[in-house]
């Protein structure tokens, strides 16, 4: 993984005005911590800052007054409508220093025909170097018949990896397709066993309601009006 340098400023205002005004200049406000130093407010430039975090884990490289320092994202708070980074949480790390974190699960292949496949896991907890963290963990159904499952333990890591997820977790699992007449029995299972009872239309009987109706408006419709 190479990292991405990013240039920084010292943050001295703080609360929501001085933050939304960092966010109108196009900048993002974040913290670093870690490693027993105090915290460090800073503003990173919005745009590059936004590239850099569209990969997970992104190393970074912040160059603050002229010293370099690697850090991760830890926690990323994002605008719930807008596409924009509303601030970020950054951890200090050193090369050679092993960390925690959360790596994608990639699934490849095609399982068998007439098979769903579903991820119970879509990441995995690894403890890795910090500067040799995996983009993603590939997985391969291909072929896989149904009944197959892949546990986080049967998965092989990326060199230099430890699994922290609980090795039997169930990451893959390739189930049977159900048919649609297979659905509509297991609802009507579901149904009778609630006491729902389904309402049935009978045409048959409501052919001589309406043509019973049609003879009598029939009828109607003959007799002589009334006399003066």
């Amino acid at each position: 993984m190479s990292d991405t340098k990013l240039v920084a400023e010292a943050r001295t205002q703080f609360g929501k005005g001085a933050a939304r005004r960092i966010r109108r200049d196009h900048k993002i406000p974040a913290v670093m911590y870690g490693h027993g130093t105090a915290p460090v407010h800073i503003t990173l430039p919005g745009h590059d800052t936004m590239l850099a975090l569209k990969q997970s884990n992104a190393l970074l490289t912040i160059v603050l007054d002229g010293d370099e320092q690697l850090a991760l994202a830890k926690d990323i708070q994002r605008d719930p409508i807008k596409p924009v980074i509303e601030h970020v949480d950054l951890v200090i790390v050193r090369r050679g220093e092993r960390v925690v974190v959360d790596v994608p699960v990639h699934v490849e292949g095609e399982a068998a025909p007439e098979t769903i496949v579903t991820t119970d896991h879509t990441s995995l907890q690894l403890e890795v170097e910090a500067t040799h963290i995996p983009d993603s963990i590939s997985v391969s159904v291909d072929g896989a018949e149904a009944g197959t499952q892949v546990l986080a333990g049967q998965i092989q890591l990326p060199e230099g990896s430890t699994l922290v997820t609980d090795p039997e977790a169930l990451v893959v699992n390739v189930t049977a397709q159900v048919s649609e007449e297979a659905l509509e029995a297991e609802l009507a299972d579901a149904e009778a066993e609630a006491g729902i009872e389904r309402e049935e239309h009978d045409e048959a009987t409501d052919e001589p309601a309406a043509a019973a109706e049609g003879e009598a408006a029939s009828g109607d419709a003959e007799q002589p009006a009334d006399e003066a």
